[in-house]
């Protein structure tokens, strides 16, 4: 069974939900895309995991793309419209895109990304929120957003750093860069990688495992793990608004705009 929210046949992209006995696949589906994520989209994940969070027969999630690719961040068509000056922009951040971050690093079950192809920008943030990552040897990884001119917003750094700590966050973020699997492997991105063609067998031997143990020693341990890692102390209204202060920079505003245009940016500092 599949399913979807209120009107999305009528939406570019889309977040589906089937069931196989006691696991869940969600699927990110925007086709033509690569599983860019549109404001939608996110809404979509903030409300299935909360509905699977609430779901006492399941034991297991998995987390996927559809047609070949994981996610390719954010779809920047909608930040014009979304994300145009800091009101915006911070909007966007803390009450579409970290409520289902949120939603899935609180998820009571496991939960298990499936990686192939492109795994970039938020689709990266979505895979750190996810307790175990499953790739592709072909996979791309990176947060490459230094190229649109703003940095990577709290809510969504607070899960990388999570898994691979400062030294390995300032490089991808600073570098920018696209990388490989094997790459993303030994920065501690991923648990194991796979030649494509075993990637789905390998994730559904995960699932049934995860299926077979108990499930309440399951959430104890995601929840014992949560606590040992508290997060910090929220950030004040006043930081967040130095945080978001580049929404109206000349250099985002070129970046979004070269990145539409299909050019390369000239970025000023300003």
């Amino acid at each position: 069974m599949a399913m979807s929210g209120t009107d999305a046949g009528t939406q570019a992209g889309r977040v589906l939900l089937d069931y196989e006995g006691p696991i869940a696949f969600v699927t990110l589906s925007h086709p033509g895309r690569l599983n860019a994520i549109t404001v939608f989209m996110w809404q979509e994940l903030t409300r299935i995991f909360t509905e699977l969070s609430s779901n006492d027969a399941l034991r297991c999630v998995v987390v996927r793309g559809e047609g070949g690719n994981f996610a390719a961040g954010a779809d920047i068509r909608e930040f014009p419209k979304f994300r145009g000056d800091l009101n915006g922009v911070r909007h966007y951040h803390t009450e579409i895109l970290a409520p289902a971050l949120s939603a899935i690093a609180s998820c009571m079950h496991p939960v298990v990304a499936e990686i192939h192809g492109v795994c970039v920008g938020g689709g990266l943030e979505i895979a750190s929120q996810c307790d175990l990552r499953i790739a592709s040897a072909d996979a791309r990884f990176g947060v490459p957003i230094n190229r649109l001119g703003f940095p990577m917003a709290p809510d969504e750094m607070r899960g990388l750093l999570n898994l691979v700590g400062r030294a390995v966050t300032m490089e991808i973020l600073l570098e920018g860069r696209v990388f490989g699997a094997a790459e993303a492997m030994a920065k501690g991105l991923l648990t194991r990688v796979l030649p494509d063609s075993d990637v789905h067998a390998d994730v559904m031997r995960c699932a049934h495992r995860l299926a077979k143990g108990a499930p309440l020693a399951a959430r104890i341990n995601k929840q014992t793990a949560a606590r040992l890692c508290p997060p910090v102390e929220p950030l004040s209204d006043a930081e967040f608004n130095a945080l978001f202060r580049y929404a109206e920079s000349r250099d985002h505003h070129e970046g979004v705009r070269a990145f539409l245009a299909g050019v390369e940016p000239a970025f000023t500092g300003e």
